[in-house]
């Protein structure tokens, strides 16, 4: 009889094993058994690799080869399935913290996303065993982003770090490739979705633009009220200019009128004086009128209570010749202005 001993060994051989062990007992049913045998085995070297996956195949523990999406064929009881590479994308939050060169401390939260370089197959060797397993090559990928961003905010001011988003992930992304590239892998995007300090350091930046708004408020201000004040000594200006221009006109209006006054006056003397004169009249009687009519005047619009005149014969005479020749001086020069 022939005995047979199970071995820790792949499952197909171990129920190899047990087939023979069986066949050897009750040859009856042996040849049926190793037919359903053999149909595990045919079956068993079918393999289907799903959609955006790489199956990584060994023998004896020894890389061999790898299989694309669809239905593979491999060696039954030697070759093995390895591991299955996703060859899809893939994303991981991060946050971490970094030191400014001016000793501030920023926070920083960002979303990762990597993926298999491409689909060749040293590309996937480098997947398939860079590292001891996933959570190796998380640790690694995530201290090596990290140190990176830390190294480059070391160079910066707190200041700056806010508008330096673009730049840090361009840094990271040259720093990187070539890393990633030999572990078969590719930093796609890395956003930095936040950016914060300690409250220390808020509470001081929102004083900064509170103070730089009241500021910009006070010069928009200043500029109103001197724009305001500019516009309104412009208006008087022009108004004084306008007044002083309406003055000017009025004044030689009433000058123009006063001229053409004493001209009718003048001409009215002179004809009353000639009338007199062809009648064999005294034209002192004019004088007279004239003396008697500018003493009435001084009382009717005089503001005072005492007129001094010279009421003698000698100075009525003197003050009526000063007003002849004051006429006569008149008439000439309105008739040297035509």
């Amino acid at each position: 009889m022939l005995y047979l001993v199970k071995t820790n060994t792949v499952p197909e051989i171990n129920a190899i094993f047990i087939s023979l062990n069986f066949i050897t007992m009750n040859p009856s049913v042996g040849l049926l058994i190793l037919l359903f045998v053999g149909l595990i085995i045919l079956f068993s070297s079918f393999v289907t690799v799903k959609q955006g996956t790489i199956a990584v195949i060994t023998v004896f523990g020894k890389y061999r080869r790898i299989l694309h999406p669809g239905l593979n064929l491999k060696l039954p009881l030697i070759e093995q399935i390895q591991s299955r590479i996703s060859i899809q994308n893939r994303s991981v939050e991060l946050e971490f913290q970094a030191v400014t060169v001016d000793q501030a401390n920023v926070y920083f939260k960002a979303m990762m996303l990597y993926s298999v370089l491409d689909q060749m197959e040293e590309t996937i060797k480098n997947v398939a065993f860079k590292f001891v397993d996933e959570r190796n090559l998380m640790q690694a990928l995530i201290r090596t982003i990290e140190g990176s961003i830390r190294a480059y905010v070391a160079t910066k001011k707190q200041a700056d770090v806010l508008t330096l988003r673009s730049d840090i992930v361009a840094h990271v992304k040259e720093q990187l490739d070539q890393i990633l590239e030999t572990w078969g892998y590719h930093l796609q995007d890395l956003q930095l979705n936040d950016i914060t300090f300690d409250d220390v350091i808020l509470k001081s930046m929102s004083q900064v633009v509170a103070s730089n708004n009241l500021k910009a408020a006070a010069e928009n201000e200043g500029q109103a009220l001197l724009i305001t004040k500019t516009k309104a000594a412009e208006a008087e200006g022009n108004s004084i200019k306008i007044a002083a221009e309406a003055e000017r006109q009025a004044a030689q209006l009433r000058g123009q009128g006063i001229a053409l006054f004493r001209e009718e006056v003048a001409k009215g003397m002179s004809a009353a004086a000639e009338e007199m004169h062809r009648a064999d009249m005294d034209t002192s009687v004019i004088l007279f009128t004239m003396w008697t009519e500018a003493v009435r005047h001084f009382a009717e619009t005089s503001q005072g209570n005492v007129i001094f005149l010279d009421g003698s014969v000698e100075g009525m005479e003197r003050t009526m010749k000063e007003v002849m020749s004051l006429n006569l001086l008149k008439v000439d020069s309105v008739k040297k202005g035509k």
